[in-house]
């Protein structure tokens, strides 16, 4: 029996298996995400003395939404197209040889988790593998783990040429970004030697499940990783910079570079939803 077929027994076992709360839990985390953003918008209001609705009507009475979805439109394709390109990378490097087209409707689909945490929505990715092709939970983690350790690297290089190109504009808490960013490297140099078993042979803490993807990760796959955030990386600051318009403000790449370090700061700090959630919320609200 090929590959193949085996593949499709194993997915029509999952599927003849799955309970009636298997079928609905997906539906229940969804409605618990609109819950919880309920919940949070519902005490913004509370908090201004106002009712939900005119709550929500203030802060968009004054956006231009044909120039706003123009802007976010295109971006959130170009974001998915990206983002779902980096999870089909690593997952065809460590766990199962699987087609872009499968993978792209299963990175979209799980956006709605980030609404509670970016990274739960990764974890959805791993629901999928485990039922589609049988690869163990914990190895598909592993992936995950390395996606958001190299989102993370991607946000401090941005973050440092941010301040970089304006660093009179940052305050100079921000001029220790460049040495933190020294730090990191050094940091990732010990963290690659000791994976890959060059130092400290004998521990055993690496041959963890979990920590798979990292023990087969090559310097170049790092790379390429980060690379493939380049075009999210630009792109968002040009979105986010032209949104400013939205409050008149006009000096657009005056400030680029500027909004471009404090955004992405933010988001190596957190999430990635973290920087774009915050700028957002500027960008809109008044």
């Amino acid at each position: 029996m090929n590959p193949t077929s085996q593949a499709a027994l194993a997915r029509d076992s999952s599927a003849k298996k799955a309970t009636p709360w298997q079928r609905l839990l997906p539906l229940l985390i969804t409605l618990a995400c609109f819950a919880y953003l309920y919940n949070r918008l519902n005490h913004a209001a509370s908090a201004e003395g106002t009712g939900l609705l005119t709550y929500l009507a203030r802060s968009f009475e004054h956006v231009n939404w044909l120039y706003w979805l123009g802007l976010m439109i295109p971006y959130c394709c170009l974001y998915v197209i990206f983002d779902s390109l980096r999870i089909w990378c690593v997952i065809n490097w460590f766990n199962a040889k699987i087609r872009y087209a499968d993978i792209l409707p299963i990175r979209a689909s799980a956006y709605i988790l980030s609404l509670v945490n970016e990274q739960v929505s990764k974890g959805a990715i791993a629901v999928y593998l485990n039922r589609r092709d049988g690869v163990p939970g914990w190895e598909v983690g592993s992936s995950m783990l390395l996606v958001m350790f190299c989102e993370i690297y991607s946000l401090i290089l941005w973050a440092t040429v941010g301040v970089l190109l304006r660093w009179d504009s940052f305050q100079p808490a921000f001029h220790l970004i460049p040495w933190i960013a020294l730090g990191a490297a050094v940091f990732f140099a010990l963290f690659h030697l000791f994976f890959s078993g060059r130092i400290a042979p004998g521990i055993a803490l690496r041959d963890r499940q979990i920590f798979r993807a990292l023990r087969l990760a090559k310097v170049w796959q790092y790379g390429v990783l980060i690379a493939l955030r380049a075009p999210l990386v630009l792109a968002g600051v040009v979105v986010y910079t032209l949104a400013l318009t939205l409050r008149r403000l006009d000096r657009f790449w005056r400030d680029a570079g500027h909004i471009a370090g404090d955004i992405l700061w933010g988001g190596s700090t957190g999430t990635d939803a973290l920087g774009r959630d915050s700028f957002l919320g500027f960008a809109l609200s008044g």
